[in-house]
This record gives C-alpha cells, sequence and structure tokens, in this order.
C-alpha cells in the first residue's frame, strides 16, 4: 500500500493540532499513575468511586480465573454463556429495577448491537447533537432517518419528535440522550424528555454510562434518581466506568432483552465478556449498591463540589467530570503539558470528540481522590491558563 496519502494526512492531523499518539501507563497505585519515569496524579481516570483496584474486584476476579479460566472461549449463543454471565444479568436487572439485562464487550458494542437491532429503514432516530459516538454510530448503522436536535433543546426536540409522528404516522421513532454528557458533565432533562416521548409515542434510549454509581438511590442513575425507569424502554449502561470492571449493558423487559440475543450483531458474534471482567464488575456493583457506595458517592459529591470553587451541585447526581474549555486545540495541549509538568494528568480533549473551537481540559474526579490533591490541581490549572479561568462549565452553545 501507497503510504504517501496516510502521511499526508498525518501531517494534516500534526498541523491542526489534532494528532493523537498512545502514552504507556507503565503502573498504577490508587489515582497515581508512572509514565516515562514520572509518577502523576490522575484526573483523567473515569474510575469515579476508585473500585478499580479495589479488593473486593480483585478478588473476584482471581477467583472467576481459578474456576472458568482466562477466557470464556465462545460466544454467548454457543458455549460462552458462563454462570458468572447470568449472575451478573440479574444483578444488573435488580440494581436497573427492569425485568432483564444484557450484558455486551463494552458499552460501544452495547450501542452498535442494539440501536440496529431494533431500527432499521422507514424508521426515525432523534439524538441530542451531544451524545457519544456509540450511539451516533448504532444510529448510522441502523439506516432509518436520523434528526438532530441542538443540545438539551426541547423546544427543537419537540418540533422533531411532532414532524416524525406526521411524516411517518406508523413508525418507530427513537430517541437518543446521555444522562450524563460525556465531555460537558452536565445532565439532560429527563423528567421533560420523557414526557415528550409518551406525548408523541417515541421510545427512549437512555445512555446513563456516566451516571452509573454516581447518581441515583444505590447508584443507579439519573431514571432511578427520578424515579422514571419505569417510563424508559432501553437502559444502557457501562461496566468500566464507576462499576471497575469493563464491559456494557442494556437492562429493559424481557422481550427487549431476548429480541437482543436473538439479533444483535455485536452479540451475536463476539466470544463473551471474560470472566474475571464479569466476576469483577459483579462484585462492582454489590459495593456501588452497599453502604460503602453511598459513602463513595458522598466523598466524590465533596470532592466536585471542592473542584468546581465550592458550586452547589443540584440533588445527589453530581457529575464528576469537570470541564475547562480552552477554544483551540493548540492551547489546550499547551495547557495539558503545564499541568503535566506539575504533576497533574488531564487531557486535553479536542476535535472531532468535541465541536471544533470547544478544545478543552477535562478534569474527572474521583472518591479517591485527597483534597489537597484537588486543592493543588486548581492551582496549578490557574497557572496554566493564558487567561482567568473557573472550574467548571464552560462550552460554547451547543
Amino acid at each position: 500500500m501507497n503510504s504517501s496519502p496516510n502521511l499526508r494526512r498525518l501531517a494534516a492531523l500534526k498541523a491542526k493540532s489534532l494528532h493523537r499518539r498512545l502514552r504507556t501507563i507503565d503502573s498504577v497505585d490508587g489515582i497515581r499513575v508512572q509514565r516515562d519515569g514520572r509518577v502523576f496524579v490522575n484526573f483523567a481516570s473515569n474510575d469515579y468511586l476508585g473500585l478499580a483496584q479495589h479488593p473486593a474486584l480483585r478478588a473476584a476476579a482471581i477467583e472467576a480465573v481459578k474456576e472458568f479460566g482466562a477466557g470464556s472461549g465462545a460466544s454467548r449463543l454457543i458455549t460462552g454463556t458462563l454462570a458468572v454471565h447470568q449472575e451478573l444479568e440479574a444483578k444488573l436487572a435488580v440494581f436497573k429495577q427492569t425485568t432483564a439485562a444484557l450484558t455486551f464487550e463494552s458499552g460501544y458494542a452495547a450501542a452498535t448491537g442494539t440501536i440496529p437491532a431494533l431500527f432499521g429503514k422507514g424508521d426515525i432516530i432523534i439524538l441530542d447533537k451531544l451524545v457519544h459516538a456509540c450511539l451516533i454510530d448504532g444510529a448510522r448503522l441502523s439506516g432509518a432517518e436520523i434528526r438532530v436536535y441542538p443540545h438539551n433543546r426541547l423546544d427543537r426536540l419537540e418540533e422533531l419528535l411532532k414532524w416524525a409522528r406526521q411524516k411517518r404516522p406508523g413508525s418507530n421513532i427513537l430517541v437518543l440522550t446521555e444522562s450524563v454528557f460525556s465531555m460537558d458533565g452536565d445532565l439532560c432533562p429527563l423528567s421533560e424528555i420523557v414526557e415528550l416521548k409518551e406525548k408523541y409515542g417515541a421510545i427512549l434510549l437512555l445512555d446513563e454510562a456516566h451516571a452509573t454509581g454516581v447518581c441515583g438511590p444505590g447508584g443507579a442513575g439519573l431514571a432511578a434518581e427520578l424515579g422514571l425507569g419505569n417510563r424508559i424502554e432501553i437502559q444502557m449502561g457501562t461496566l468500566s466506568k464507576a462499576v471497575g470492571s469493563a464491559g456494557g449493558f442494556v437492562a429493559g423487559d424481557a422481550a427487549l432483552i431476548d429480541l437482543l440475543i436473538n439479533s444483535a450483531r455485536t452479540f451475536i458474534y463476539s466470544t463473551a465478556p471474560t470472566p474475571a471482567a464479569v466476576a469483577a464488575a459483579i462484585a462492582g456493583v454489590s459495593l456501588i449498591s452497599s453502604p460503602t457506595g453511598e459513602q463513595l458517592r458522598a466523598t466524590l459529591r465533596d470532592n466536585v463540589k471542592r473542584c468546581r470553587e465550592n458550586q452547589e451541585l443540584t440533588g445527589s447526581c453530581g457529575s464528576a467530570i469537570v470541564p475547562i474549555v480552552v477554544g483551540s486545540e493548540s492551547e489546550a495541549l499547551r495547557a495539558s503539558e503545564k499541568l503535566a509538568e506539575q504533576g497533574y494528568l488531564v487531557p486535553a480533549i479536542r476535535f472531532p470528540t468535541v465541536p471544533r473551537n470547544s478544545a478543552r481540559l477535562r478534569v474527572t474526579l474521583s472518591a479517591a481522590h485527597e483534597p489537597k490533591e484537588i486543592l493543588g490541581l486548581r492551582e496549578a490549572i490557574a497557572g496554566a491558563a493564558t487567561e482567568p479561568i473557573r472550574l467548571g462549565l464552560h462550552r460554547p452553545d451547543a
């Protein structure tokens, strides 16, 4: 293959400060990581409750390897469904207060498998402009007609719902949104979205990836926080963030899960999640639902408030994501490197992950962070900025 076109594309990415490269973490000790011989305080992880290295998850993973081996050996519909898979799915259904649940290799696989399995040509999918790439890709793979509404703009969402219902009276209409948005850390107006989708006979898929473990009673998410779980047809989540393991899941009624088992290509044609990851997830969900989980969430909320300069939080769903929009990609990279020089790992998030001209530092908090580390980060950020900035939500209109 002629490498010249690839080299030109790489040169163009570098010229726009959009080139990425892999940076290896050599060791992990709680919220401290070692890279290139240096130790950093990690403010870039989605391990919101600090469970990824919890002794209970480590022990569960080790025991699962002893009992079942390192790999599952086959897809779920062949011989890959192990006792731990069924145990986790039963626990997730109780956790989300649904009839059933189904696990996938990743949250990305959950989205790109679920949406095309349920919706297709002749259907209409309406999504928030800032939903995660996995939801966008799932919608595109479905072949349905796609419409986008500006971030959290309920007036435009209703216009699109009304248009869709009038255009195709008998079609399926799907609304896609996140409960906590991954790059801005803000919440969707879930109660109002539920009212609108019911008004127009639509279906709602709610991605609770960044709310799972962080929001709601028992850490069950924003839907549980607002008492709306039984009014949401499809709830999606991840086991890779606050749960402390790896994988994704979908929760809903028994017919939904049965249909996905028979139709979701990313489920049917993938080797089952590894026993170690599944067993660790079982332990993670158990901890999240326990008094220990409540204590960790309280600590996390305190850390978020401390990072946001004591801004008051709404309810118990204090997002652990604190974005600082810088604007230009080069400036975001420069600020990230300056923080690294002081021992703080905070990534520069750039296009296409976020819209053009909204490159940012993305701070993610954990219950494992100490107050002194958060205060040190705030001082370092103030020194890294070319203009005075305030930790919090700073985003151009979407």
